[in-house]
């Protein structure tokens, strides 16, 4: 395990338990959390992507503040669903994003999840093309969106325009070096997994995929990792490519963290995604550091990859976050091999 980080999905309720009561109370406590974690030697705070919803919608400003706030660790999402996105225009935005933060963002994409409401990309201003899917059109974009990052030159210049050009076609700017190598796909089953890696994105497995064996969990997403780093080396890019699991770990290490998560013993659930896809949602760990330590070196998944992402609670707080990452740091992960 080289790299752990926070996955914050960015909820927020009006509800007086909750520690998050309004978008602006996420935003900022986003932010400080980002900021804790860095100093707690976290190496990535990573956040979702959801509209129509009362969660983190639109990353590139916080992204950027977070930037701005920060030195060291990496910023990134997971994930952007591309079936919203202007692939132009956010190209621009994560051009000005990463260059804010020296280079450190780390990019999720993916079609998305199941959304808030029916089609919400409709109401973006997207339509689909004959005999496309939504999914069809979330991978189109991406790859517009990855073809614009290359930085060559495609737009016609004005013969006379307001300011002076540099010969030859025009690219989008603000332009960030390496930004390309910096894109990671949310695969939900090993067929994506297959596409990013011919497509030169790293991968991300979240806590959900489609069932394909009935196999646990675990067992299935390390096989989704295998299939991706073949096909990855089959595709010949000079590049190692990236892999990040995200799982929700509690260390019980205090009266709090038992009357939040212990004595909740859990294990994969299966159900139905949508109308036709079934789907199994990986389990929780809570439990005392020393049997954390035997449970997660159980988890195939995360012995196959390199990042680990812990989800956090947000509703709970900054400050009961900050304990929840630095439990994890100081009494399990260098058990796993961190540092």
């Amino acid at each position: 395990m080289k790299k752990i980080g926070f996955l914050s999905f960015g909820h927020w309720t009006p509800s007086p338990q909750s520690q998050a009561r309004s978008a602006t109370d996420v935003l900022l406590q986003s932010i400080d959390l980002a900021v804790a974690a860095e100093e707690l030697g976290a190496d990535g705070a990573y956040f979702r992507a959801h509209h129509f919803a009362r969660q983190l919608a639109s990353p590139f400003p916080l992204l950027a503040a977070v930037g701005a706030k920060t030195s060291r660790i990496e910023i990134g999402t997971g994930v952007i669903d591309m079936r919203y996105e202007n692939p132009f225009y956010m190209v621009e935005d994560a051009g000005s994003a990463d260059l804010i933060a020296g280079g450190r963002l780390q990019l999720g994409i993916s079609r998305g999840s199941p959304e808030q409401v029916i089609d919400g990309w409709r109401h973006f201003g997207y339509q689909l093309a004959e005999g496309q899917t939504d999914a069809d059109m979330g991978r189109q974009h991406a790859e517009v969106f990855l073809e614009l990052l290359r930085g060559e030159g495609f737009a016609r210049p004005n013969p006379r325009p307001m300011f002076p050009n540099p010969p030859g076609l025009l690219r989008l700017e603000p332009f960030s070096e390496g930004l390309r190598d910096r894109i990671w796909w949310g695969s939900g089953s090993d067929a994506t997994a297959i596409w990013a890696a011919k497509m030169g994105m790293n991968l991300q497995s979240s806590t959900l995929k489609d069932d394909e064996t009935g196999e646990p969990f675990h067992v299935q997403q390390a096989r989704q990792i295998r299939a991706y780093r073949a096909a990855w080396q089959e595709a010949g890019h000079a590049r190692t490519p990236r892999v990040s699991v995200s799982r929700s770990i509690f260390a019980l290490v205090n009266d709090m963290d038992r009357a939040y998560f212990g004595g909740r013993p859990d294990a994969d659930h299966v159900g139905m995604l949508d109308e036709t896809t079934r789907a199994i949602f990986g389990r929780s760990y809570a439990a005392e550091p020393d049997v954390l330590i035997e449970q997660l070196r159980g988890d195939e998944a995360i012995a196959e990859a390199d990042t680990l992402l812990l989800t956090v609670p947000n509703q709970l707080g900054v400050a009961y976050n900050v304990h929840v990452i630095e439990a994890i740091l100081t009494h399990v992960a260098p058990a796993l091999g961190w540092r």
